[in-house]
């Protein structure tokens, strides 16, 4: 693990300094216990130090533990001085202040978030145990009468006494750095694990918002293309049979009449619409989702040139090449943009402007045009498409990977040509 700068596992509450204050204590009370049973045994003999000398060894060895994970590198030298010092003041203690030792370098690899001052303090106190250790074993091979070699075993007994200290020295540091770098990786796996399940939540919580945006989008985008194109239509029949009902009152029928059928159309596919909405994931029995516009599709392109001409726009319909059934999608979105290219018709191409919608079949697709000799850039259109009607097309048309083309033409009038892929 490297150095990690975002992060530390230190300070820690309340809790674990409690935790390590009650350790140091159980260690002072097993180390009393152990002192007491050793020095009972004349672990040293006549050199063994005197009670008062063991009692400020048990507590220069267990006290810096209950600071263990406040400053664990100055713990773990402490603790470290402590062990050396028991040894050499013949303390009778060789068991506990073992764990002591242990605990400390287990603290600093386990805690120190600088991970390069933490390796540092750790080498540096291994380094002057073995120095300690060779130093000691250096002195047992002067002395040889200490381990005569009376046996015919392969190794000399200062020999095999050596290794054998150097083999214990080497586990059991070896044991507190692999211990406290695991520690120390555990603890930075778990706290990525939880950065990246906060940071998983958040995402649900955007993708949640994103989807309520889009899911109102694409209402707002239903409800327009399912009202604009009849209200458009019944305002044009209203106005028609107000300027003749005084002079012929039969004409002013026929479009009251219009506006009758619009207005029951455009409620019929309000109905059916939020009904789909309303249950998208549940069949409808009585097949009233599968009568939709939005899955109809192409079939009702024809009801769309019908409606213009009803509004007194003469309209010429023309399917090109041999009609084949096509994705579902791609029907729906070419309704969706004939029924809007007939909307503005309605709304922006004057009175008297003529219609002519045309839907070719291609070999890797089919192409909608809607075209008028209307006013053309002179009316409230753009181009650039910045209204609702516009903004829906592009979508629709770039939600299958198609291409749209909206703008005046040349010659006059408008033009709305759309390709969609069915391959």
């Amino acid at each position: 693990m490297g150095m990690t700068a975002e992060w530390s596992r230190l300070p820690v509450g309340r809790q674990e300094y409690r935790r390590d204050a009650l350790l140091a204590v159980a260690v002072a009370g097993g180390l009393t216990v152990t002192t007491f049973l050793y020095g009972s045994t004349g672990t040293y003999g006549d050199d063994q130090a005197a009670w008062w000398v063991s009692a400020l060894m048990i507590v220069a060895n267990a006290a810096p533990l209950a600071f263990r994970r406040r400053f664990p590198m100055t713990v773990a030298v402490l603790v470290a001085l402590a062990f050396a010092a028991t040894q050499i003041l013949r303390v009778p203690e060789v068991f506990l202040v073992n764990f002591t030792l242990f605990l400390a370098l287990y603290t600093v690899g386990a805690w120190c978030s600088d991970r390069v001052r933490a390796e540092a303090v750790r080498w540096v106190i291994i380094g002057g145990m073995f120095a300690w250790l060779f130093i000691a074993i250096s002195f047992g091979w002067a002395s040889p009468t200490r381990l005569p070699n009376e046996s015919d075993s392969l190794l000399p007994p200062a020999i095999a006494f050596a290794l054998l200290n150097i083999l214990i020295n080497v586990l059991y540091f070896g044991a507190a750095w692999y211990a406290g770098n695991r520690a120390w990786a555990s603890a930075v796996a778990r706290h990525e694990l939880a950065e990246r399940t906060a940071e998983l939540a958040a995402e649900r919580e955007r993708s949640a918002a994103q989807a309520v945006t889009i899911e109102r989008v694409r209402i707002a985008r239903e409800l327009h293309d399912v009202v604009a194109h009849h209200v458009s239509l019944m305002g044009v029949q209203a106005g028609a049979a107000r300027r003749v009902i005084d002079r012929d009152p039969a004409q002013a029928t026929a479009s009251l009449g219009v506006v009758e059928d619009s207005a029951r159309t455009a409620v019929e596919e309000l109905r059916r619409m939020l009904g789909t909405l309303r249950s998208d994931d549940d069949a409808d029995p009585r097949g009233t989702a599968t009568d939709a516009p939005s899955t109809e599709g192409i079939a009702r392109i024809a009801e769309l040139a019908e409606s213009a001409r009803a509004a007194g726009h003469p309209t010429e319909y023309v399917v090109v090449g041999d009609e084949r059934p096509v994705p579902p999608t791609v029907a729906a979105v070419a309704y969706r943009i004939v029924q809007e290219a007939v909307t503005n018709i309605l709304k922006h191409a004057g009175p008297s402007a003529r219609a002519d919608v045309r839907l070719r079949y291609l070999d890797d697709g089919v192409e909608v045009e809607v075209a008028d000799d209307g006013l053309g850039a002179r009316s409230a259109r753009s181009a650039a498409g910045s209204g609702l009607g516009h903004v829906g097309m592009r979508e629709r048309i770039a939600a299958v990977d198609g291409r749209i083309e909206i703008g005046p033409r040349a010659r006059g009038g408008y033009l709305v040509r759309a390709w969609l892929p069915t391959t």
